[in-house]
């Protein structure tokens, strides 16, 4: 098992930059798919970004392609969220999640088995 803590979060105008950490604890992330998703007020967690195993493949959003940057420190057993570029549309709950079974990277919440417990993305326009 494992065990994941997001932070980083918080409150920005629009067009300014946040770094959202997830931390590890337990099993090490290098078992894992991690991804990111997020969740806004009424409406469904979405996929954002994931990395693979070894962090060599990544995956985006269409909505913040180009905008954000997944990235992995298997030896820290951590996951980080760059993002830049920041728009209202963004403010949500992000996320952190690990998929322990595929193969490949999957964008439905169903197929990951940990998730952490968020962190409040809010930005301002």
């Amino acid at each position: 098992q494992v065990q994941l803590v997001e932070s980083g979060g918080g409150l920005v105008q629009a067009g300014h930059s946040l770094r959202l950490s997830c931390v590890a604890s337990g099993r090490t992330v290098g078992h894992y798919i991690m991804s990111w998703f997020r969740q806004a007020p009424g409406n469904e967690r979405e996929f954002v970004a994931a990395t693979s195993r070894n962090g060599f493949i990544t995956a985006y959003a269409d909505s913040v392609k180009g905008r954000f940057a997944i990235s992995r420190d298997n030896t820290n057993n951590t996951v980080w969220l760059q993002m830049n570029s920041l728009k209202p549309e963004d403010t949500a709950v992000y996320f952190c999640a690990a998929d322990a079974n595929s193969f490949t990277i999957l964008r439905s919440p169903s197929a990951y088995d940990y998730w952490g417990q968020g962190t409040q993305v809010t930005v301002s326009s």
